[in-house]
């Protein structure tokens, strides 16, 4: 099965989590391609559409790889969503319209608030499947197969390094069973 990570953080450099992932991911056997697309977008648009499109088509497997930002994604992968999950392409009625159509889409969100804020007892009174619906509808809309997502809660506090290293592997681990699960 062949994944392609599409990976919207704006700053990388600073992300222990992201890095962590790539790190465990880059020293796992398991074959993804990394698109990030801050690194292909350093100034935001125009979007390369079709060859966006291509790199989706020639995929399986996508995984949204993004911070939690003020409780959405950043704003290139909401552009990149606009821009490339277009009509005739990923939605439409007409035979070829629905190229993402059986496709799982996953996601793997580093979250700065601990898990216990994501409660209805907690800080915010929504929980994270709560706040990630306009995703996952998304998802659905374009006919593709949302996934259960991965997530490392708590960035923005003190990081315990083994729980770190846990997690990293776990993202690995992820991958795997959503690569053989095919």
């Amino acid at each position: 099965m062949r994944t392609l990570i599409i990976l919207a953080h704006p700053t990388l450099d600073k992300s222990v989590i992201n890095h962590a992932w790539l790190k465990a991911l880059a020293a796992s056997d398991l074959e993804v391609t990394v698109h990030r697309l801050y690194d292909a977008y350093p100034n935001g648009g125009p979007l390369d559409v079709e060859a966006e499109q291509a790199l989706v088509r020639a995929h399986d497997l996508i995984v949204w790889q993004f911070p939690f930002y003020w409780f959405s994604t950043p704003p290139l992968l909401k552009q990149w969503q606009d821009e490339v999950l277009t009509h005739d392409f990923a939605y439409g009625h007409a035979e070829g319209q629905r190229q993402l159509a059986g496709k799982r889409i996953a996601m793997a969100i580093s979250a700065g608030i601990k898990q216990e804020d994501y409660l209805d007892s907690g800080r915010y009174r929504y929980s994270l499947d709560e706040l990630l619906r306009p995703l996952q509808v998304t998802i659905r809309y374009i006919d593709a197969l949302a996934v259960k997502p991965w997530v490392f809660y708590g960035a923005e506090h003190d990081i315990d390094l083994t729980q770190l290293e846990e997690n990293a592997q776990g993202y690995v681990n992820y991958l795997r069973q959503l690569t053989q699960a095919a």
